[in-house]
């Protein structure tokens, strides 16, 4: 009996090993595909890149010694300092993914232009001035690894690097330029011995230099007065031969808390796409975060005097006085009024192809203060207002805005049918879409922010929803320093496009 137990108990263990390892895996709340055309893309936006920040940078003193035979010199000490990149061309680079690994890089057929201070010292003579040094024929291979730390903050090392340059000309300026251009040719071997074992070094450092930058990121970020966003890495990259994928946290808190909201995000894939550079996934999970989070921080609820709801009937164009005459003939009013209305529940979130919807269960009181008095409530009831989503990219954010469909108070069956609550019913439908979703699509217009590499913008956006996520496609734009564009130009520069569900991005 004990041996037939053994294998039963291992069973027992095996099947309790898979559901803790399932339970633990952490589905993303959004996805970031880059595809082989951001690479081919990359190439020429990374040496813009590269060229803005080597303008700003010296690479490391360069010293040697070499006897000059020649002239019957035992020795010449040279001290390269101050050494500048002006100008580089590398025409033939490419990058392309390697499927589980990373990114290979490879460039060959380089050139580069570099300025310098130089000082030699010899037994004969010493003397100093500028020169100018020509590199050609530079190669270089290298992959570029992308991990993630502790913290879901980015990491890249670099792996196999390989970096040459074939031929070197030194070319020296000064009162006795023409003496030592004469014997530049002899120091030109070793100072390219030198400076090739310089190269891969000197990327080394720069990749963990970048590395200390990304570790300062915020991969939480402060949205609104009421949440925070998380967008920290949840796993390492997924890496084919067409693209790799990013999974992001993409879960929003309450603003005093960082505790995950008490239901998990579902997985999603990503379609086979490659027309556009980058393609992201924003999943259902997301938005009802968002939710989640804003009710808990008590975001939603609203109070309207009204003076406030007269403000946005008559920018509506709307029957004000028609509206609030209503009101005051079924309630009996002779003094002003106040209407609050608060979710009860955090709004639902639907993603359907076609079709994204947010349901919002709320009630709403009718107060009045007489004069000399407290405020008192004439009227409570519960409602569903179901809203349909427009959407759209400006700049690097997500833009939503809502819109009435269907208005219903929560009441027995037995009650619709009263003359007054049908009244009543309207009232509350015109003034929910005439005043107050237009005062959340104000607070909307801020909108969600997407995750983008530093100095790049998105052009060409589409969006579709699809179930259960949102898929953006966008191709991206390098803005140097000087050319760089604030990413939110204000509410006017945004084209809702209902019923086709697809936004573009402003040029």
């Amino acid at each position: 009996m004990r041996m037939k137990a053994v294998p039963v108990l291992w069973g027992c263990f095996l099947l309790w090993s898979l559901y803790t390892s399932s339970s633990q895996t952490m589905y993303p709340g959004i996805k970031a595909r880059v595809t082989q055309r951001a690479l081919d893309y990359a190439v020429q936006a990374g040496l813009e890149m590269i060229e803005d920040m080597i303008k700003e940078k010296n690479l490391p003193d360069l010293n040697g010694s070499e006897s000059l035979e020649f002239l019957k010199i035992d020795y010449v000490d040279y001290n390269f300092s101050n050494i500048k990149i002006n100008a580089f061309s590398f025409p033939n680079t490419s990058l392309a993914f390697v499927p589980g690994v990373g990114i290979k890089v490879l460039t060959n057929h380089g050139t580069t232009n570099i300025s310098t201070n130089w000082a030699i010292k010899s037994p004969l003579f010493h003397d100093s001035g500028g020169a100018d040094l020509f590199l050609s024929e530079i190669y270089f291979t290298g992959i570029i690894i992308l991990t993630q730390n502790d913290f879901g903050h980015p990491v890249l090392k670099l792996q196999d690097c390989y970096a040459q340059a074939s031929h070197a000309h030194v070319s020296f300026s000064g009162e006795l330029s023409v003496l030592y251009n004469s014997f530049a040719e002899p120091m030109e071997k070793p100072i390219l011995k030198n400076l090739n074992g310089m190269l891969c070094p000197i990327i080394t450092n720069e990749v963990e230099a970048l590395n200390v930058n990304l570790s300062t990121l915020e991969v939480i970020t402060k949205i609104d007065n009421y949440t925070l966003l998380d967008f920290s890495l949840v796993g390492p990259p997924e890496i084919t031969e067409h693209y790799l994928d990013l999974n992001l946290k993409g879960v929003f808190y309450p603003l005093e808390s960082l505790v995950d909201p008490p239901f998990s995000p579902v997985p999603f894939e990503l379609p086979e796409r490659r027309d556009s550079m980058i393609y992201i996934g924003v999943s259902e999970y997301f938005f009802k975060s968002a939710s989640f989070a804003h009710f808990i921080a008590g975001a939603f609820g609203i109070t309207l005097s009204t003076k406030e709801i007269s403000k946005h009937f008559i920018q509506n164009s709307q029957g004000l006085g028609n509206v609030l005459s209503q009101i005051a003939e079924i309630y009996i009013l002779s003094q002003p009024f106040m209407l609050q209305i608060m979710a009860t529940e955090p709004p639902m979130v639907n993603l359907q192809p076609g079709n994204f919807t947010l349901d919002i269960p709320a009630s709403i009181m009718m107060l009045t203060q007489p004069e000399n008095s407290t405020l008192q409530s004439i009227v409570s009831m519960d409602f569903v207002a179901s809203t349909s989503v427009g959407l759209a990219i400006l700049g690097q954010r997500l833009i939503c805005s809502l819109s009435l469909k269907r208005f219903r108070l929560s009441l027995p069956e037995s009650n619709r049918n009263n003359i007054k609550v049908v009244r009543f019913e309207n009232i509350l439908s015109s003034i929910l879409h005439f005043g107050v979703l237009p005062l959340a699509n104000t607070r909307l217009q801020q909108g969600f922010p997407l995750p983008n590499p530093h100095k790049l913008s998105f052009v060409n956006s589409d969006i579709e929803v699809l179930e259960g996520f949102l898929l953006i496609s966008t191709d991206l734009k390098y803005e140097s320093s000087s050319k760089q564009q604030p990413s939110f130009h204000g509410w006017e520069d945004l084209s809702l496009l209902n019923g086709q569900w697809t936004g573009r991005a402003t040029p």
